[in-house]
């Protein structure tokens, strides 16, 4: 199913971002190619080592750092990826991509590419539920972004609620779904964005 895709997994500055780790190891046994964009914040709770040996791909943090080669490189990562999934998606990537905001490289690379983007969220209750990040997300869904909801569980504050990162297998499942209906997903996608 998901042998030779090619899936560009965002990772963004939240405490659920370690359990990124199984994600890309499933993805990896599964048969895909894993590249990986990591955020400023997102580096402060995990390495890049840490991704790039599970995935064994470079991965991308610094959206000016010296290439190795002449490339524009949040183009060829949106060009070349199936699919993108942002796991953990913070409010803060979000808000930017809802509010055509691209000042890193893993937002400027959501908005470059064409194919299908995925949001797993995970933050605290009270953000999640805010009404700015609510309509945020509305927006999105409206231009064809998907989500995968947050489920109720212990969280980082100390209390139980929405908020906890979906389970991996949720997560998987997903885009294995996402791949048998890769179609109807890009021309909904499309449909949505003539509508601008």
């Amino acid at each position: 199913m998901l042998k030779n895709k090619n899936i560009l997994i965002g990772v963004t500055g939240g405490i659920a971002c370690y359990k990124v780790c199984e994600i890309i190891s499933i993805l990896k046994r599964e048969g895909a190619n894993v590249d990986v964009i990591m955020t400023k914040n997102a580096t402060e709770f995990i390495t890049p080592l840490t991704l790039e040996t599970l995935s064994k791909n470079k991965v991308v943090f610094d959206m000016f750092k010296e290439k190795e080669y002449v490339e524009v490189e949040h183009v060829s990562l949106a060009q070349k990826a199936d699919l993108i999934l942002v796991v953990p998606a913070t409010a803060n990537i979000i808000g930017k991509v809802a509010n055509g905001i691209a000042d890193d490289m893993l937002s400027t690379t959501i908005m470059a590419t064409p194919n299908p983007v995925v949001f797993a969220p995970a933050m605290n209750n009270a953000m999640f539920t805010n009404p700015i990040v609510q309509d945020n997300m509305k927006k999105l869904r409206k231009y064809g972004y998907e989500f995968i909801n947050p489920i109720e569980g212990n969280l980082a504050c100390g209390y139980k609620a929405i908020g906890k990162l979906a389970k991996k297998e949720t997560i998987i499942d997903y885009v294995k779904q996402l791949f048998e209906n890769k179609n109807l997903t890009l021309s909904r996608k499309r449909e949505n964005h003539n509508e601008i």
